[in-house]
């Protein structure tokens, strides 16, 4: 089966562990995951400044590994991401800021990947948001 994930909610939130362990049973099941996409706060989960304390799963670093070592395609919604001050370095330059903090594997895109996923996948399912 292919899965496309959603993730809406912060990067410490109950329902980022949770999508990121729905995710590594799919693979493990050998299923498919056509894309995992970013939205509202998930975008906090790709970024490169978030610090966890050391007695909590620094969640965005699993995730970060999860995509690189299983070579997914880890999308970050665009627009959330600028409201939020989540920033590659084409944007960053673009507007004016010192700093750039989304770093690889994730890449910024907007919401038609979310559609293209939700056609392309057998299910979508999401995980946090309203």
């Amino acid at each position: 089966m292919k899965f496309a994930i959603n993730l809406f909610s912060a990067a410490h939130a109950p329902s980022s562990r949770r999508a990121l362990l729905f995710a590594q049973a799919a693979l493990a099941g050998g299923h498919e995951i056509v894309r995992l996409f970013f939205y509202q706060d998930g975008v906090h989960s790709a970024s490169a400044n978030v610090v966890t304390p050391q007695d909590e799963q620094d969640l965005p670093s699993q995730w970060r590994e999860f995509i690189t070592q299983h070579q997914l395609d880890g999308v970050v919604c665009i627009a959330a991401a600028l409201r939020r001050g989540v920033l590659n370095a084409e944007e960053a330059q673009r507007y004016q800021r010192p700093a750039a903090n989304l770093l690889a594997p994730w890449e910024l895109s907007g919401l038609g990947q979310l559609h293209d996923a939700a056609q392309t996948a057998d299910r979508v399912i999401c995980f946090g948001g309203p």
